[in-house]
């Protein structure tokens, strides 16, 4: 169960890179930029579509993180 729980927060910090790196507006083919998007697109495009659309804002992350969230105090 320590693992699972240490993935999730690894993969949490990884949602918060991508939204700071996001923010920064680094080029698609920097490195940082591509492994955090290949690493969160799969789950936050999913997301995405389904929120309705916030005035430009982007809410999935904050939906992400509180899905794993929950997901971890399920093995806490």
């Amino acid at each position: 169960m320590s693992l699972l729980i240490q993935l999730i927060d690894l993969y949490s910090l990884i949602v918060l890179v991508a939204v700071v790196v996001s923010w920064m507006q680094l080029p698609p083919s920097n490195p940082i930029a591509s492994f955090v998007s290949a690493m969160t697109e799969p789950l936050l495009d999913p997301i995405r579509r389904a929120l309705p659309p916030m005035g430009g804002l982007d809410f999935s992350p904050m939906v992400l993180l509180i899905g794993l969230r929950m997901i971890r105090g399920l093995f806490w």
